[in-house]
């Protein structure tokens, strides 16, 4: 181990000490874990701190302004399992906008759960007036909506919304929201009424705010980090600041009115002046890290279920560990060839994303849950459909054919040296070699397989149950275990959920877990730890040496 061993607290280990160990790797973080992964809604709870909703992460944690501690308030094994939003009621109880199930709790001071409402479809914005709760939707004609703690039918306000989220009351009494697919801010009063137009040709507006003098705030969820201030009141101006926070979520402004933001795309929380600087309070980083790959140069990507990052070589004055290089929704496997990115999502499509001339081709859709990708000998993408059993080849012209069919749930592709392919099946606990109509076990009783990779003539793919990263001989068979204690998977003693539903009202669910790995042309392993949010390079101990044979990655062989 070459990292220093200093404390990086993250969601995998507390205290940030704990790392792989292996006699025949040195491994090595390229960024550091990311400890508050997935921010979205952001509120100040009335013991001063910043709390925090974590889609992704499926718990809701407490920051310190202040310090920066991170402590979590609502476990990922707990009811709630998509948080988007949150609020804070007169009493001081916290109402939580569970979105993929489509379902509004309340938690108490005392930290009891009950079921406000499970009759919205994806709710998102939510606020408190005083003792009533309002909530809209994140849907295209989406409702805006008063619900009652007290178990009375709720009430629609209005319907039309095209995808609600993040709202407040204004200094006038109404509420504001935005419709984040026109661009527009609308009003409403939260005793109903005809809805009002206020602004349009906001920049991809996400999130409605008042800071403390009434001046209205919207934040952008794009890459530049845009942050538009409307003085509806007073002068009626309008000015713009960019952050550079790529995939701002929400905001929240303490007694002194300064500014806390959120990041969907990278977790953290940013304090942001009004002239865009901005001071780290929780460090951003990667939501995932699921596929990674290495382009030409050595240059490493990982596919950040938002965005396509980079772990190695952040952008000078960004303020985060990593490189967002394009939002690139719903990013699960990747594969590079050349220039070219090419990307499984696993709501369905699989897209090549030209990293040159930063174009995007859509080469499938309609897939059922596609994750890892490979490039064969030919130049087509061989893709795992996972949730279909199937591994499909996409050519040239975009034509779809399937070269094995009857795996229970396929997750990985590599070739070797020859373009013999290989495929993991992680609920068989299987590394199969498949070609001319035929499917071979190459490994099994393996423990969750998922990341495979090939250098020289061994195979090495990433067990996720036992956290473990296995070496199997292409030649004889045998395999090792080369290392162990690796932070894939949900953190020791949860269990992740996997939401069944790859949509819910025609959103996108939860993603599901996927431990990425690669080689790079140097004989290093690039693995993806998604249980803390890294991506770790394993080069070869001078005990052993260099692996045997040139290196060739999951992507492409050498």
């Amino acid at each position: 181990m070459t990292e220093p061993e200093t404390a990086h607290p993250s969601r995998y280990d507390e205290t940030g000490r704990e790392r792989p160990t292996s006699s025949r790797w040195k491994v090595r973080r390229l960024n550091p874990p990311n400890p508050l992964w997935g921010s979205n809604g952001v509120a100040f709870g009335p013991d001063g701190r910043l709390y925090v909703a974590q889609f992704l992460a499926g718990r809701i944690s407490a920051v310190d302004p202040v310090s920066g501690d991170v402590e979590v308030v609502v476990p990922m094994d707990g009811p709630v399992q998509s948080p988007d939003d949150l609020a804070f009621g007169a009493d001081g109880s916290m109402y939580i906008a569970d979105l993929v199930p489509g379902r509004v709790w309340r938690r108490t001071p005392h930290g009891e759960y009950s079921l406000v409402s499970d009759r919205m479809k994806v709710p998102n914005g939510i606020t408190c007036v005083g003792d009533r709760l309002f909530v809209n939707e994140m849907r295209m004609n989406g409702r805006l909506m008063e619900l009652f703690p007290d178990g009375r039918d709720p009430v629609v306000l209005t319907d039309g919304l095209a995808l609600g989220n993040a709202m407040q009351l204004g200094p006038d009494g109404h509420l504001y929201y935005p419709h984040m697919i026109s661009g527009q801010v609308w009003r409403l009063s939260p005793d109903g009424g005809t809805p009002e137009l206020v602004a349009e040709d906001v920049h991809e507006p996400v999130a409605v705010r008042f800071d403390r003098g009434g001046v209205m705030t919207v934040l952008s969820r794009g890459t530049a980090g845009i942050v538009t201030r409307l003085d509806l009141h007073g002068t009626g101006s309008r000015s713009i600041v960019t952050s550079g926070v790529v995939g701002l979520d929400n905001a929240a402004f303490d007694a002194e009115n300064r500014m806390f933001v959120s990041s969907f795309a990278s977790g953290g929380v940013t304090e942001m002046h009004p002239d865009g600087r901005t001071r780290e309070i929780v460090p951003r980083g990667l939501d995932g890290p699921f596929g990674v790959t290495v382009g030409p140069a050595g240059t490493v990507y990982a596919a950040d279920h938002y965005r396509l990052a980079g772990p190695e070589s952040p952008v000078e004055g960004d303020g985060s560990d990593v490189t967002t290089h394009a939002l690139m929704p719903f990013a699960h496997g990747i594969a590079a060839e050349g220039t070219l990115l090419h990307l499984t999502s696993q709501y369905g499509e699989v897209r090549t994303y030209d990293s040159e001339h930063r174009t995007t081709r859509v080469r499938a859709r309609g897939l059922n849950r596609p994750m890892g990708i490979a490039v064969d000998s030919g130049g087509r993408l061989v893709v795992a459909e996972s949730d279909a059993g199937r591994v499909l080849a996409i050519d040239e012209h975009d034509t779809v054919t399937v070269l094995a069919d009857g795996l229970e749930h396929p997750v990985d592709i590599a070739f070797d040296t020859e373009w013999r392919c290989y495929v993991s099946d992680d609920r068989t606990g299987a590394v199969f070699r498949i070609g001319d109509g035929e499917t071979s076990a190459v490994a099994e009783g393996l423990g969750a397989p998922q990341g495979l990779a090939v250098l020289g003539e061994e195979l090495f793919t990433v067990e996720t149950e036992p956290r473990r990263l296995r070496a199997i001989s292409l030649t004889t068979g045998e395999s090792r275990i080369d290392a162990e204690g690796l932070a894939v998977g949900a953190p020791p003693g949860l269990t992740a959920r996997t939401e069944p539903a790859l949509f819910t009202h025609g959103m996108p669910g939860l993603p599901i877990r996927f431990a990425g790995l690669a080689a790079s042309p140097d004989g290093s392993l690039l693995l993806s730890a998604d249980g803390e949010g890294t991506v770790l390079r394993l080069s070869p101990s001078r005990a052993h040496g260099a692996t045997a044979g040139s290196g060739s990655g999951s992507n492409t062989p050498g």
